[in-house]
């Protein structure tokens, strides 16, 4: 009897793990998440490093227009101009990248600002003429589902080298001897 429990015990066990193991790797897919319902302190704070990428393409006319909208509606453009061309603070439409242009980056600055982003290692890459350090803004973004499509209106607006419109395209292929 007492084999037979514990045998129990250690099924029982197994499968509440093998069970967690599987609730925990749908919640890491990235498909999994719901942007609409966190916000994007949250999504900075529960996905590692170099794992945020915008759900929505710059060729989405919908979501671009979305994106315009959220972006004068945030306030934006009272720094960046109403396009994203600059004002007192960088254009978002070049190629000159502060800290890095990819999505990943982008999302942290704007979530944490440039401070933050600092205190957690991040660089300065480029130099724009900036009057101050970029605000977090993480905070007062409603959803990252917000952020991301403020993301693609700014994409659709690049007028820098394509090859930099994600940040610093990677180095070129070593020569063969």
């Amino acid at each position: 009897m007492r084999g037979r429990l514990l045998v129990g015990g250690l099924v029982a066990s197994f499968a509440v793990v093998m069970t967690l193991g599987a609730i925990s790797r749908v919640h890491a897919d990235a498909g999994a998440v719901d942007y609409t319902k966190i916000t994007p302190v949250d999504l900075v704070n529960q996905t590692p490093k170099g794992k945020l990428s915008n759900p929505y393409k710059d060729t989405q006319a919908d979501i671009v227009e979305q994106g315009h909208k959220l972006f004068l509606s945030y306030g934006c453009n009272g720094c960046h101009g109403g396009g994203g061309g600059g004002g007192m603070c960088p254009a978002l439409i070049n190629d000159v990248w502060v800290y890095g242009g990819d999505d990943d980056t982008i999302f942290r600055l704007v979530t944490l600002g440039s401070d933050q982003l600092q205190a957690k290692g991040y660089m300065r890459k480029g130099r724009e003429n900036v009057v101050g350090p970029m605000p977090a803004f993480g905070a007062i973004i409603k959803s990252s589902d917000d952020l991301w499509k403020i993301f693609a209106f700014v994409r659709s607006k690049y007028d820098g080298d394509p090859a930099y419109k994600f940040g610093d395209p990677p180095p070129p292929p070593e020569p063969s001897n």
